[in-house]
């Protein structure tokens, strides 16, 4: 049951911080200055890592320890379910968020904000649907 539960701290923690960039933060990317934009989006990304990685690692780890520890508990559907989210949580982080703060990293472009923006609802609803379903193994095991 601890492995569940810090498998949901951490899973529902990224739904929240998630969320928070999705609605204020990337948004809010206008509003900061094209001068001095590139400053920006260099502390944006490393002061987020410090905010995200250890989140990310703990649910990571935590989601495949699940396999080793609680599949008889709260079956492989869900935890199969839960590893192919993540899958397409990272792929869209890899594939689409991680190229447009590259591209942002030499200066603001509103159309790669815009960019960044409207694939980051990849991440929003599948750290929402991970916290669901984090939630609902908790609940099983209980």
């Amino acid at each position: 049951m601890l492995l569940l539960l810090v498998h949901l701290l951490a899973t529902t923690a990224m739904a929240g911080l998630i969320w928070f960039v999705q609605v204020v933060h990337y948004p809010l990317f206008a509003s900061v200055g094209a001068d001095v934009f590139a400053g920006y989006e260099a502390s944006h990304q490393r002061l987020t890592s410090y905010v995200v990685g250890p989140f990310m690692a703990v649910e990571g780890v935590s989601a495949l320890a699940l396999a080793a520890t609680e599949s008889d508990t709260v079956g492989w559907p869900l935890i199969l379910t839960g590893w192919i989210m993540l899958a397409l949580i990272h792929a869209s982080t890899i594939f689409l968020q991680v190229p447009a703060h590259t591209r942002l990293s030499g200066g603001f472009d509103q159309s790669i904000v815009d960019r960044l923006i409207s694939t980051n609802w990849i991440r929003t609803i599948g750290w929402s649907a991970r916290a669901v379903l984090a939630t609902a193994m908790v609940a099983i095991a209980a």
